[in-house]
């Protein structure tokens, strides 16, 4: 336990995503959470993490062999890597007593500091069996056990930071809105006058979701019957219901988008607020796989706890960088021919495709006109796409998505398509090393930053991808990578459009340029001298202590 008013920011978020052996992550908002508060140890920032057991994790990801998504339960052992505090504090749901003790993992950086995480669960022989099962699985159960789920969140975890000695927290930081209830446990704590901007200024907000669906909403019946009669009421409830982003919009001091075009999207959603924004980051040493890291070593020092010295990757020779790409590509394809038996070649370029499983991420667009990509593929001497991303277990788009995709396998001639099960940390750091080109293609303006493509920037490995969240700022067409469809970013997405650019720059633009590996090496240091230098979660949170937390 750390001392009283050592640590000054707490950092709220529904998933945390550090270790690939904890489950504690569904994707990308739980891995950026988990370098966020990896570079905050770097940093020495005085800060400390909440967030959810998840006993269960997200969940295990099978695949049959007609394409179905399977989930099943994660099993794994908490105490292998966390202490159990012998703190327990309770919170309310339905008029019921719920008690909720935490679990402790001490975030060591590079540079020795330790962030506290703090892992709340409600297994405890005191509660009921529903309520004993209230953080078992991430973002599983209805819209009931998601505001369970909240409220032990928001509510008892201030309450335990409060009851573990941390007195003087001066921002509370909600990663997305899942912990916006600790602003009315806030309020709650604040009498007489003034005390919204009391609360106020202790809070920044994060948001991340660019699209009305996104943001978690629950009708004001069914908040009365978990929560009884709210403080602040009348600017709490709109249009009789509460609204988690517009909480933690209304009591929050500091708002931010993740990205530029982010932030113009959600001042457009939200015109009645300041929305500033930060361009996520991810983190550098987590990302950077070991035969690139050495190169770093030799050509760019110090490059781990100051990323920004990797724009001198300019200088590492060409033949050096080739090499070791080609090591990190054999790495992939041995583990993907070992876990699908696709026979895949190193000498074949390799397109790579992994994240969540949804329809406007439009994991398919590659097989838009499957003659042409074909056509293509024999041009080039065969062509190789490897998948990867699990579907939320209620979204039966996302996992027909999954379906079509792997019954493509062995389908199309001259093209060899893998899908990986159960994509997690340890896959996505092969995959974004070991393939040649990086594709993504979300419908715009959907996607709030993505993170994979800086990744994959870190390995040399460069982006080809609709202009939309980090890809805007990080695109500069043939030095970094490739854009997909209209250059201007307010025009929306279009299917056909979209592909027929895809196609015509894979074959005039992309393969040509691969065939002649010098060419495609100064690429790969463009790549990371250029986006990884800046696209890192030092930078990130750097900007989060001059906007957010000290200003």
């Amino acid at each position: 336990m750390d001392k009283k008013g050592d640590r000054h920011i707490a950092y709220f978020t529904m998933e945390i995503g550090f270790d690939p052996r904890v489950p504690t992550y569904s994707g990308g908002l739980g891995v950026l959470a988990g370098d966020t508060l990896k570079s905050c140890a770097d940093l020495k920032i005085p800060l400390v993490g909440v967030t959810l057991l998840h006993r269960n994790g997200y969940f295990y990801q099978k695949i049959d062999e007609q394409g179905n998504q399977i989930e099943i339960p994660v099993k794994w052992s908490v105490d292998d890597f966390m202490v159990l505090l012998p703190n327990k504090i309770s919170v309310s749901i339905e008029g019921r007593t719920v008690w909720v003790q935490a679990w402790q993992y001490r975030l060591r950086g590079q540079t020795g500091h330790e962030i506290p995480m703090y892992f709340l669960d409600t297994d405890i022989p005191d509660n009921s069996e529903w309520d004993r099962k209230l953080t078992s699985s991430l973002y599983g159960g209805d819209k009931w056990y998601r505001l369970a789920q909240e409220v032990v969140l928001g509510i008892g975890g201030l309450r335990m930071l409060e009851s573990l000695g941390h007195e003087t927290i001066r921002r509370y930081h909600m990663n997305e809105g899942h912990s916006a209830l600790l602003t009315l446990e806030l309020l709650r704590k604040f009498e007489g006058e003034h005390q919204e901007e009391k609360v106020r200024e202790l809070c920044v907000f994060t948001t991340h979701t660019p699209v009305p669906a996104g943001h978690d909403k629950f009708p004001a019946d069914f908040v009365k019957r978990m929560l009884g009669d709210l403080p602040g009421d009348g600017h709490v409830m709109k249009n009789n219901e509460l609204n988690m982003t517009l909480l933690a919009l209304h009591f929050s001091r500091y708002i931010n988008g993740v990205a530029k075009k982010h932030g113009e999207v959600s001042r457009e959603m939200f015109p009645e607020y300041p929305i500033d924004s930060i361009t996520n980051g991810v983190h550098s040493a987590t990302w950077v796989c070991e035969c690139m890291a050495g190169l770093f070593e030799k050509y760019t020092p110090g490059w781990k706890l100051d990323p920004f010295t990797l724009r001198h990757a300019v200088e590492i020779p060409e033949e050096e960088l080739w090499q070791a790409h080609q090591t990190a590509k054999r790495q992939l394809l041995d583990y993907v021919n070992r876990e699908t038996n696709a026979g895949m070649d190193k000498d074949i370029f390799t397109i790579g495709f992994a994240r969540r499983a949804t329809p406007y991420k439009r994991a398919d667009l590659l097989f838009h006109d499957i003659g042409r990509l074909q056509d293509i593929a024999s041009k080039f001497n065969r062509i190789q796409v490897i998948y990867a991303g699990k579907a939320h277990r209620n979204d039966e788009l996302g996992k027909q998505l999954i379906k079509e995709i792997y019954q493509l396998r062995d389908k199309i001639p001259n093209v060899s398509i893998a899908y990986l099960e159960n994509y997690d940390m340890d896959i996505a750091k092969l995959l974004v090393a070991g393939v040649d080109v990086w594709l993504n293609t979300p419908k715009r303006p959907m996607e709030a930053s993505g993170t994979s493509g800086m990744k994959a920037a870190h390995n040399g490995v460069p982006h080809f991808s609709t202009l939309d969240g980090w890809w805007i700022e990080g695109h500069n067409e043939g030095i970094t990578g490739w854009s997909i469809g209209s250059e201007d970013k307010n025009v929306p997405s279009n299917d056909d459009r979209d592909s027929a650019d895809m196609y015509k720059k894979l074959e005039e633009d992309i393969l040509p340029a691969y065939q002649d590996k010098d060419v495609w090496a100064k690429i790969m240091k463009n790549v990371i001298s250029f986006n990884a230098s800046f696209f890192n979660t030092h930078r990130m949170v750097q900007q989060y202590v001059l906007k957010a937390y000290f200003e």
